[in-house]
């Protein structure tokens, strides 16, 4: 995959949009309330498939060398975080998002809005099992996957959905100044 100076840039930003986000935060356990999500959705929707999943890949690797980009730090320890499952999801769930933007006829408000919720999927259907895992076998809480799910997707769930109805709105009125600006 050739890349270009601009692109580049590009998903540089959205990595840093990323870890910004990870720092806006509702503490609370086993995994924070971030504005991540919304940052990795508009690297879908914005840089589509293939560099929106880039962009988020360095952000991974850039927090897994040891630069403390992650909620709670970085290093390669960080695997061992319930909320890790939820990172490496970010790189699917912008890729999905992406690809659903990209394949549709109509770049409008319904189109980012499904792509959003589809990605968000995504993100919960890797980051629950491995938030399950990790706090019952590698935490040792007795704990079923019913938490997990309570825990772990509903109570994120209003906020996501809130974010989806946030990046359809602003998706439908950036993309085209970004086109016009030459930027996209």
């Amino acid at each position: 995959m050739k890349i270009t100076t601009k692109e580049m840039i590009l998903v540089s930003m959205f990595a840093a949009l990323t870890a910004v986000g990870g720092f806006l935060k509702i503490p609370v356990e086993p995994a924070a309330i971030t504005l991540q999500f919304l940052f990795t959705a508009f690297a879908g929707i914005i840089l589509g498939a293939k560099l929106g999943a880039l962009s988020q890949i360095v952000y991974l690797v850039i927090g897994l060398i040891g630069v403390p980009i992650f909620t709670k730090g970085g290093g390669i320890g960080y695997v061992f975080q319930p909320s890790f499952g939820y990172l490496i999801g970010f790189v699917a769930g912008a890729y999905v998002i992406g690809k659903i933007v990209e394949k549709s006829e109509k770049q409008n408000y319904i189109t980012f809005f499904i792509a959003s919720i589809v990605g968000s999927f995504i993100i919960y259907l890797i980051g629950v099992p491995y938030l399950y895992v990790i706090v019952k076998n590698v935490m040792g809480s007795d704990i079923n996957f019913m938490w997990a799910l309570k825990n772990g997707l509903l109570l994120f769930l209003p906020g996501d959905i809130l974010k989806c109805i946030i990046i359809a709105i602003v998706g439908v009125n950036i993309i085209p100044r970004l086109k016009k600006a030459n930027i996209l």
